[in-house]
């Protein structure tokens, strides 16, 4: 618990999501359609790039199954925050702000033997 934050402040889920967040998931789920198809073709011994519309759909239909499991995903794991922060709101005894120490206070003495 780095900076001597207390629980209840590392679930407040006060992090900024990147411009590249809500992008990710359709771009990359796209890719996987495109390239799925272009191995097909390989696969099957026709060109590459042969029957272009097979990969359009491909990259459409995985880039959309992409987007529903990262939003599945991303509620699956609010749930779970939501879940933890009111576990903690209940039992704040049993959640202690830890307190902040030095290296020097958490190694131990090394003495190196040559």
């Amino acid at each position: 618990m780095y900076g001597g934050k207390t629980p209840q402040e590392l679930l407040s889920g006060s992090f900024s999501k990147t411009w590249l967040h809500d992008k990710w998931a359709p771009l990359v789920g796209g890719a996987f359609g495109f390239l799925g198809a272009c191995y097909v073709n390989y696969g099957t011994g026709r060109p590459a790039f042969s029957g272009i519309q097979k990969h359009i759909a491909a990259m459409l239909a995985v880039g959309a199954a992409a987007t529903m499991v990262d939003k599945w995903r991303n509620a699956y794991f609010a749930e779970k925050d939501a879940t933890l922060r009111h576990y903690i709101e209940l039992h704040p005894e049993d959640f202690p702000t830890p307190e902040r120490k030095k290296f020097a206070d958490v190694l131990e003495y090394w003495q190196p033997i040559r």
